[in-house]
């Protein structure tokens, strides 16, 4: 039986400490350049069309470079790729400050802004369980997953306040601010290790060859194909964050509505992971499956449309399951041997962001052709099939045992 860990054992290690932080102000810091580019394009433009595809190609760069990018946390010291990348992204945010550039080059700055966090949270995602052993791991990513939804919450929240204190530039100023601070904390406050020792005596293959091989690890290891289907169900129940809005306006609700509804999820979700951290390890792995079944079971109930209390109910609730992602992506990522970690992590991160994507657009899709409740009642039962299927995999995977063997974190 693993020994469960404790909130002050984790929050113990210096190098958490520093980490945690540098992760809080890197997303902090993004929410506020989205509201701030937001603000600049509509400002030059106003068109609130392209205002919207210019938010929506923050996303793209993680699809298209998430595991192109992400091997560099394999082949270079980790603490150096992450300094790395956080001075790059100053630079970049604060060239994208300069009033005077057209708006091409701040949308091209802002693709290259937005690919530098590839290899920035690879390195930081597999630095984590060497610096954190066993269940001290799941508990500092629990930390970290509750405050990332915070400084959201956060970022946009006060985006739109500094933004008029300070104007666009100031805020996207304040934005490279964080990423150097963030590079700071990490320069004196992580440890410097060597590149992660291979399982091989072959020599480093090519880049793309090892990029090959971090996906074959991925596609052929029972237990850590079966995580990352797991992980991908998120595409079904995410749809409710695409579909508030037009859900709110059927069921009688405006503004004030959907935004009970966007923020249900979520909140349940952190409820959720707090939790998660007090159940004991082996239980947490036993209910992988029935947490992805229920993450999406209260969607079904959509199908009748209830009123504005209860599809808040049930979207807590779903968000709440919707915590076993914790678990999941912990087990997976100390499942892969550390050399491969970087990697590895880049194409779970690739196939959950593209499964959430695909959710949304189909279920917009069968809303155009029905309504958002049917929507998300479809999204929701398929979501449940396939769950189970996904919960009867990893069981079976992990009767089995199967994975990669064990590597030492250094």
């Amino acid at each position: 039986m693993i020994e469960r860990a404790r909130w002050r054992d984790v929050f113990g290690h210096a190098e958490f400490r520093a980490l945690f932080l540098a992760g809080v102000l890197s997303v902090a810091g993004d929410q506020l350049a989205r509201v701030a580019l937001s603000v600049l394009v509509f400002d030059r433009t106003n068109s609130a069309g392209l205002t919207a595809l210019t938010y929506a190609l923050t996303y793209v760069p993680d699809l298209l470079f998430g595991p192109l990018l992400a091997g560099f946390a394999d082949r270079y010291p980790r603490r150096t790729v992450m300094i790395v990348t956080d001075v790059a992204r100053a630079v970049l945010v604060a060239a994208m400050a300069i009033e005077a550039l057209p708006l091409l080059v701040v949308i091209l700055l802002l693709l290259a802004l937005q690919a530098f966090g590839s290899p920035f949270n690879a390195a930081r995602a597999a630095t984590l369980p060497a610096v954190l052993p066993g269940d001290h791991y799941v508990l500092g990513k629990a930390a970290n997953d509750m405050v990332v939804q915070f400084s959201q919450v956060l970022g946009f929240g006060t985006g739109g306040v500094v933004v008029v204190a300070v104007g666009t530039s100031g805020g996207l100023l304040l934005d490279s601010a964080t990423f150097l601070l963030s590079a700071a904390l990490i320069a004196f406050g992580v440890q410097q290790r060597p590149v992660p020792a291979r399982d091989t005596d072959k020599p480093r293959g090519s880049y793309f060859k090892d990029l090959a091989a971090g996906f074959s690890l991925v596609v052929r290891t029972p237990k850590l194909r079966t995580l990352v289907i797991l992980a991908t169900i998120a595409g079904f129940y995410v749809t409710v964050e695409g579909l508030a809005v037009p859900y709110a306006h059927e069921i009688g609700g405006g503004p004030e509505a959907a935004g009970l509804l966007l923020a249900a999820s979520p909140a349940g979700a952190v409820a959720g992971m707090w939790l998660i951290t007090l159940w004991s390890p082996d239980a947490r792995m036993r209910l992988l499956g029935p947490l992805a079944v229920l993450a999406c079971v209260p969607l079904i109930v959509c199908f009748l449309a209830p009123g504005l209390l209860p599809t808040v109910a049930l979207w807590t609730v779903s968000g709440m399951a919707s915590a076993y992602h914790l678990p999941t992506s912990a087990a997976f990522v100390q499942a892969v041997p550390d050399s491969q970690r970087g990697q590895a992590f880049g194409v779970a991160s690739t196939a959950l962001k593209s499964s959430q994507g695909i959710g949304i657009l189909l279920a917009g899709l069968i809303a155009d052709q029905s309504s958002p409740s049917v929507a998300v009642g479809v999204m929701g039962t398929a979501g449940a099939v396939a769950a189970l299927a996904a919960g009867a995999a990893w069981s079976r995977a992990r009767r089995a045992g199967t994975g990669p063997p064990e590597t030492k974190d250094r």
